[in-house]
């Protein structure tokens, strides 16, 4: 359908239509227009698989059995494998499942920042870096539309945390706007071109997200050129002229009243009223009839379209393998992983998360998934039939007693702890960074009868490890890891996989070393004040120095890499960056090479460190690649608040590359002149 056809179309519409098409007329999908043939629009969470059947007037599930999908791995999990390729990939599995249960928008991915290590939703998020975010997200939005599925990246913006979520108000600075909150989502509407975009539920400066004009209109739509639809948070609307004026383009509730939502009959009697112009509304139209004509559902299009597939045995497949690269190997002193099983009799797996399920939590990312193993179940498949593997959760004091008599007797053993979706979840944030229900005291008391006991950490939150890491031989991190996460787990605990994932935040020693508790506020209260600015996460431990337990970025492999012959060399714009990285053990693997650029901050407080750059590569045994980056000025750049645009200040800039935030291998210094970025200039109003 060409422009113009919608235009007509546009016009034959009567107010009263068009305001259904505008907001909410079942939990999940919009109005119609049966006599112009115009679908509703059906959407459905979320990031880690399609959401199951509900009524359509309430929350409550339908029952039936055809809603059975592919779980998939969160987005923490995602950023752990620190791979544009599986981002990619997971979005096309997302996308088809989608498209299969008949859905036309997907509510993923979340791309908020991991500001604190409290945040509920930290497991639907990526990380702490804008950089990793941005560079994560557009793969998997553009994985996702590839099936007529259209992505709705959210939450639209600075929605940090679940405390007071429906009313806080954010106070940051521009500068932090502009250079932490904001680039991920950029990303996803210049390169990722996403077709929708979710508003959040929390305030920026006093105005709420899904009306606010200074992020709907001025940033997104008149200086990013966002065309697609933004769609509200689910009871994120507060104000029918505000909406209506302030860039949304359908509201979506969780009540059953559809008519009484904002957009619905109130904003139809102020079109009457002449209090709101008819024009406004067809805009909004437009913006919904455009995204329909992309994804083939209006006219002869229709018998084009996708028809999506789910449960697909490919896509548990790609799951597996994406699972795989999501493990983080923390820690393996005297080599103590992988486990090498032959001839024992006894493998001793304790802690509840070892025989714990975690797909239908978290709030609205919970899915109900075909199925999921578990990292009991995985271990048991993988070990074979040839050793027992024995379970005690050691839950309790006579349960944390027969977990040390079982460690005692077994030479092997895997501790599993962490986190479940009654920490990491939807609506409510974490008191704090402890392991909960005494984990802590289980794996004191494992260890104090066998130091070789290895400690398999489940979470998609940064926690608490001081009670063991000194301790602990062996640690693996992994977050909530999908349908199968469990033999994703065992194959890299028993050799078959050699671990490649790195951290996408910082596992500090503590949380009040974090800089939204040290430096701003967390969660605050009516106002939340990011006093922290621009040093989130390893900006701020690497520049003041702090000590943590895991750096940023930090992974370990069963393999060693070695770092030679850094050259950069001055190119048109920007910096060609160039080292050869080798294997030099005895086993293939995956390295993420990692580019930060430190600015010797002559004239303006940088962060010491910040990421530019990273590729995962594989290598062979005694296989060498050389790798190529280019660095351009916007690498170098900040956000000049006074001047209202990115400029790179007349420095020194050293480029770094290496293995983690912390262990950089190649290091040379650049001088960079003082150069404004071409870029529009909005004022802060």
């Amino acid at each position: 359908m060409e422009r113009y056809e919608i235009d007509e179309l546009v016009k034959e519409l009567t107010l009263e239509e068009k305001t259904g098409m505008i907001h909410g007329q079942g939990i999940f999908h919009t109005g119609g227009v049966k006599r112009l043939d115009i679908p509703p629009l059906w959407m459905s969470d979320g990031p880690m698989g399609v959401r199951r059947e509900l009524e359509d007037d309430n929350w409550n599930p339908k029952g039936t059995t055809d809603d059975f999908v592919s779980y998939l791995p969160s987005n923490t999990a995602l950023a752990c494998t620190w791979s544009r390729s599986q981002a990619e990939r997971m979005g096309r599995v997302l996308g088809a499942e989608a498209r299969g249960r008949g859905k036309d928008v997907i509510l993923a991915p979340g791309i908020n920042i991991i500001r604190s290590p409290l945040c509920g939703r930290n497991f639907e998020y990526m990380s702490e870096d804008p950089y990793l975010t941005a560079q994560l997200a557009v793969p998997l939005i553009k994985g996702i539309q590839e099936n007529d599925t259209a992505a709705c990246v959210k939450h639209f913006a600075v929605n940090n945390q679940e405390t007071n979520r429906l009313s806080v108000s954010v106070k940051v600075s521009e500068r932090a706007l502009r250079e932490i909150y904001l680039p991920g989502f950029e990303a996803a509407v210049k390169e990722g071109k996403s077709k929708t975009i979710m508003g959040a539920y929390n305030k920026l400066r006093g105005d709420f997200c899904c009306h606010n004009r200074y992020l709907l209109w001025d940033i997104l739509r008149n200086e990013w050129k966002f065309d697609g639809v933004v769609i509200s948070d689910w009871g994120g609307v507060h104000d029918t002229s505000e909406a209506a004026l302030g860039g949304l383009d359908i509201e979506m509730s969780v009540t059953s009243n559809f008519d009484d939502y904002y957009m619905a009959d109130l904003l139809y009697k102020k079109v009457l009223a002449e209090e709101v112009a008819e024009e406004i509304i067809d805009e909004k139209i437009r913006h919904i009839l455009n995204l329909m004509n992309s994804l083939s559902m209006l006219g002869d299009k229709r018998k084009t379209r996708s028809p999506g597939v789910y449960n697909a045995p490919a896509h548990r497949e790609a799951i597996l393998s994406c699972a795989e690269e999501a493990v983080v190997l923390l820690k393996n002193e005297e080599k103590r992983l992988p486990l090498v099983l032959a001839g024992k009799k006894r493998l001793a797996v304790i802690g509840e998360n070892a025989d714990a399920l975690h797909g239908a939590g978290g709030g609205s990312a919970g899915i109900k998934a075909l199925y999921e193993i578990s990292p009991l179940m995985g271990l048991t498949m993988e070990a074979g039939g040839n050793i027992e593997v024995v379970y005690e959760p050691g839950a309790g004091d006579d349960g944390v007693k027969r977990a040390a008599v079982l460690a005692a007797e077994c030479e092997d053993v895997i501790v599993f702890c962490g986190l479940n979706h009654e920490y990491d979840v939807e609506g409510q944030d974490r008191k704090d960074m402890k392991l909960p229900a005494g984990q802590e005291e289980l794996i004191s008391a494992v260890l104090n009868v066998n130091d070789h006991a290895v400690i398999a950490v489940l979470a998609g939150s940064p926690v608490d490890l001081e009670a063991f890491a000194d301790r602990a031989k062996a640690i693996v991190y992994t977050s909530y890891n999908g349908m199968e996460g469990g033999r994703a787990l065992a194959r890299v605990l028993l050799g078959k996989v050699n671990p490649s994932g790195k951290l996408p935040f910082t596992l500090p020693k503590r949380l009040e070393d974090c800089p939204a508790h040290k430096l701003g506020e967390f969660p605050g209260s009516e106002t939340v004040v990011y006093g922290e600015g621009v040093f989130v996460g390893y900006r701020y431990f690497e520049s003041e120095d702090v000590k943590v337990r895991y750096c940023f970025g930090h992974g370990l492999s069963y393999t060693e890499y070695v770092y030679e012959d850094l050259r950069v060399e001055k190119a048109s714009y920007g910096f060609l960056v160039r080292a050869d990285v080798k294997n030099c053990g005895n086993r293939a693997g995956f390295e993420t090479v990692q580019v930060y650029v430190r600015a010797a901050g002559k004239n303006v407080k940088r962060p010491v460190m910040e990421l530019k750059g990273f590729n995962k590569i594989a290598l062979e045994p005694g296989e060498r690649k050389t790798l190529d980056f280019y660095l351009a000025e916007k690498a170098f750049s900040y956000y000049n608040e006074e001047l209202k645009c990115f400029t790179v200040p007349d420095d020194e800039y050293e480029i770094c590359m290496g293995s983690s935030v912390s262990d950089i291998r190649l290091r040379q210094w650049v001088e960079v002149k003082e150069c404004v970025l071409e870029t529009e200039k909005y004022d802060m109003e």
